[in-house]
């Protein structure tokens, strides 16, 4: 076989080596005293040797770098700007599986509660959470006060789940018509405290989802979770709430883990479930808000009322949809492992994923959670949903 000369002029790969190609095919002519070819077939110039090859690849390589600096720069601007936040998801039984969670309440802090729950549903189980807040539009903040923003809805369109902790809220139309064609389409919703009383809209409103209003018939509370807003069965603020297993629901999976339910928000009144309705706890009224409390021994446990419950109604195309309801959940109630649990164990089963629900799912907080105590007036001020970023595995 014959052996190329060692001067041999070979011909150079395409692409992004060409540059690296270059600067080899330089060294190589000039070892063998023959000028450089350019790429049009005319003679280089014989006096421009290796080293201005090489140096003409650093700054190409240098101007590359710069622009791919720049590219990062602006994508990092772009997702601290956004007026919502994404965990990704990772590996784990959730994966592929997003979950959009809806904070706006003036009270029982959701905009701290729906973060801390996407970080765990993200970091510990795969699932892809989109979490979006009540924002101010001037100013970019989160403002739990303001009824009528919160961007970000069109995430409902490819959801898997809904986690709703919204109350009062007054939606223009083109963004209430994310919530309402989700739900329509039969999309597993888990509905927290005041979600009962999500919408409400005044009485001479000219919006076409205006009888989603609390008010309306129970609107979406009644019609998709099963009850709207009745009243507060325990003393609000003095009295706290203990979960306790329904009669019948002991086994159920969606409790799998789930034993040592308490929070320091009372126990709201229930008229009346619909038929389809499984409840799973049952609220124990707590003389005190400690966890140690005993019960009220007036008429207001006997009986109990529903404190979290499940309904699957039949759709048109014969499928069932998932919705559970919890009436305890304020992000101070969140500091209880369990309640963390259940609600996780609600998104594997809102998302289709039973066979995946672990025995004891792990709901240890990303990073540290410190929530506000609930009441009007509380919620932390200049806050922006990148503020709940992960940053080196936590949220800030």
């Amino acid at each position: 076989m014959h052996s190329p000369s060692p001067c041999a002029s070979p011909t150079g790969p395409a692409g992004p080596w060409r540059v690296v190609f270059a600067a080899v095919l330089a060294s190589w002519s000039w070892a063998c005293g023959a000028p450089l070819e350019a790429q049009d077939g005319s003679a280089g110039d014989p006096t421009g040797g290796p080293a201005e090859v090489v140096e003409h690849t650093q700054q190409v390589e240098h101007t590359q770098q710069a622009e791919h600096t720049q590219q990062v720069e602006h994508t990092q601007q772009a997702v601290a700007e956004r007026p919502w936040v994404v965990y990704e998801g990772g590996s784990g039984p959730g994966a592929g599986r997003h979950i959009v969670l809806v904070s706006g309440d003036e009270e029982y802090r959701s905009e701290e509660a729906c973060p801390m729950l996407g970080a765990i549903l993200a970091r510990h189980h795969g699932f892809r959470c989109t979490v979006l807040f009540a924002v101010d539009p001037e100013g970019g903040t989160i403002d739990p006060d303001d009824q009528t923003h919160i961007p970000g809805l069109e995430a409902l369109q490819d959801a898997d789940m809904l986690v709703l902790f919204t109350r009062f809220r007054r939606l223009p139309d083109e963004d209430m018509a994310y919530i309402v064609d989700y739900v329509e389409r039969g999309g597993a919703l888990l509905g927290i405290r005041t979600a009962t009383h999500a919408f409400a809209y005044p009485a001479d409103s000219p919006s076409r989802y205006a009888d989603w209003s609390w008010d309306r018939q129970g609107g979406f509370g009644r019609r998709v979770l099963g009850e709207t807003w009745v009243n507060h069965h325990g003393r609000h603020g003095s009295e706290s709430t203990r979960g306790v297993v329904a009669p019948g629901a002991a086994h159920h999976p969606l409790l799998r883990g789930v034993a040592d339910v308490w929070g320091p928000t009372d126990v709201y009144g229930i008229r009346a479930l619909p038929e389809d309705a499984t409840v799973l706890l049952e609220g124990a009224v707590l003389d005190g808000m400690q966890p140690d409390a005993l019960p009220v021994t007036d008429e207001r446990n006997a009986p109990r009322m529903p404190l979290v419950w499940i309904r699957e109604p039949q759709l048109e195309d014969g499928t069932r949809q998932r919705i559970m309801c919890s009436t305890i959940g304020a992000a101070v109630d969140l500091r209880s492992e369990d309640l963390r649990r259940l609600f996780v164990n609600a998104c594997y089963w809102g998302a289709g994923l039973d066979a995946a629900l672990p025995d004891r799912a792990l709901v240890e907080t990303v990073g540290p959670y410190e929530p506000t105590m609930f009441g009007f007036g509380k919620a932390r001020r200049g806050v922006r949903p990148a503020d709940h970023a992960l940053v080196d595995g936590a949220t800030r």
